[in-house]
């Protein structure tokens, strides 16, 4: 305990004060013997690193419970690596460093939910660094992180929608042909016509 605690850059006596606080996992015993590893060392850091950034202990906690009992990266990558999507890792306080007060234990669950983040050791994975970016800028934009992940679920539902509609008609009428060429057909045309729906909204009167 006493070489975690100087590792981590804290005392004996505050490293047994987050074990009571249920903030880090209780140590591998052997008979008496109880040994801590890397993955305790770095809960300490980053319960520091999120005091520094204003934090609570009961709002780390929270996160902390969130965080140990959240999706598998095996589970949301269950389908196997995204083909275009390039996948995130982040530490817990470089996502607090991206969304600041907007990384909740609600939030993240809403994240983990949505199959946007997964769990991998220590580390956070986000599915898309694209995903992850918009939703940054979104938030930097002054909109609350809870609706820009209500915003993506519902995007995710027309997504899913759109995606069977493409593979349905190329099925029914070129059985034979390579999915994978419809991707960028798709794409094309989901962006096309999304470009001219905003055009039509961002036309409109503003009393309508």
């Amino acid at each position: 305990m006493a070489e975690l605690a100087r590792l981590a850059g804290i005392t004996v006596r505050t490293l047994r004060f987050y074990r009571e606080r249920k903030l880090l996992p209780p140590p591998r015993r052997e008979g008496r013997i109880a040994w801590y590893d890397d993955h305790h060392l770095a809960r300490l850091r980053t319960i520091s690193a999120l005091l520094e950034r204003g934090h609570t202990l009961t709002g780390i906690a929270e996160l902390a419970e969130a965080f140990d009992h959240g999706r598998d990266v095996a589970d949301l990558l269950g389908v196997g690596t995204p083909s275009e999507e390039e996948p995130v890792r982040l530490t817990p306080e470089e996502l607090a460093a991206r969304f600041e007060d907007e990384v909740t234990p609600d939030n993240l669950a809403a994240a983990m939910d949505l199959g946007y983040l997964g769990t991998d050791g220590d580390e956070i994975v986000h599915i898309s660094a694209r995903l992850l970016d918009v939703s940054a800028a979104l938030v930097r934009e002054g909109i609350p992180l809870a609706e820009v992940l209500a915003a993506g679920a519902r995007v995710r539902a027309h997504a899913d929608a759109l995606a069977q509609l493409f593979t349905d008609l190329v099925l029914q009428h070129a059985a034979e042909v390579d999915l994978q060429r419809l991707r960028p057909l798709a794409r094309t045309v989901v962006e096309a016509e999304l470009s001219l729906a905003l055009d039509r909204r961002l036309n409109q009167p503003a009393d309508r």
